[in-house]
């Protein structure tokens, strides 16, 4: 069944990782749009499903595992994608939802205790995501997608011995982030991101990376079974597994939709 599953996959988060970055700027540099539309086809446009695994470690060593699902969808070429975490109980049944649009993207997330959704606002997309290193924001990243702002293709290089693109995003004007900066090492091959860099002012505050032996393909999709973000500065750590993935497309909308997409399995 396992296998089974896996062959059926199209991608996510990348999964995992997931387009850092926006369409904003892309049209004047035709290399940096050809990157972006090679990611951007990593995102299927039936619905996925993947089971993950987030183990979150903080600064003494202790660890906290949570299992669930991630759902991802494009739509229009906008990423759906929605979390629902199935255990450890005290947080079972939680779900948060990310749509991308044209204006903006919107966010909520389902609290079981309070049987209640909010929308994510403000500074409040750079929070913590039920308490790991991942915030609201980085929900992009397990779907290779990028988040708003302004991109360039900062060169080429090598990473881990794989020829890799280099692109630098710097929020938009006037859209609140915590980072002035993230830059990212994309693998050529494969059109998924291998690290990512988060700097506030001069300093890298947080940094993603994925193990190339990770890297995995269905079909024409490619994703990263694995990854890695830590804080470096409060010295915690989160892994995100991959354990298995699906795709289909019955009832694929309500996972999307802010009034349904905690609801159910």
């Amino acid at each position: 069944m396992k296998s089974k599953t896996r062959t059926c996959f199209a991608r996510l988060s990348a999964l995992v990782l997931l387009y850092l970055f926006t369409q904003s700027g892309i049209a004047a540099d035709p290399q940096l749009e050809k990157v972006m539309a090679c990611m951007r086809a990593n995102v299927p446009k039936t619905l996925q499903i993947k089971e993950v695994e987030l183990t979150a470690t903080d600064r003494s060593g202790a660890g906290r595992l949570m299992r669930g699902r991630l759902y991802g969808t494009r739509e229009d070429d906008r990423l759906r994608a929605s979390i629902k975490i199935d255990s450890p109980s005290d947080l079972a049944g939680a779900a948060y939802l990310l749509r991308e649009r044209d204006n903006g993207d919107e966010m909520y997330v389902y609290v079981p205790s309070l049987n209640k959704v909010r929308r994510v606002t403000g500074a409040g997309v750079d929070g913590s995501l039920w308490g790991t290193d991942l915030s609201y924001g980085d929900v992009k990243q397990l779907n290779n997608a990028f988040t708003e702002g302004q991109t360039k293709l900062a060169g080429v290089g090598t990473l881990d011995g794989r020829p890799v693109y280099l692109l630098s995003a710097r929020p938009a004007a006037g859209q609140p982030s915590r980072f002035g900066l993230v830059r990212t090492w994309v693998d050529q091959q494969s059109c998924v991101v291998l690290k990512a860099e988060f700097l506030e002012g001069q300093n890298v505050r947080k940094r993603m990376v994925v193990d190339p032996k990770d890297l995995k393909q269905s079909g024409s999709h490619w994703y990263a079974a694995a990854a890695l973000m830590t804080d470096l500065q409060e010295g915690t750590s989160t892994a995100l597994k991959v354990l298995g993935v699906s795709a289909g497309t019955d009832l694929s909308g309500r996972y999307f939709n802010p009034s349904t997409f905690y609801l159910g399995g």
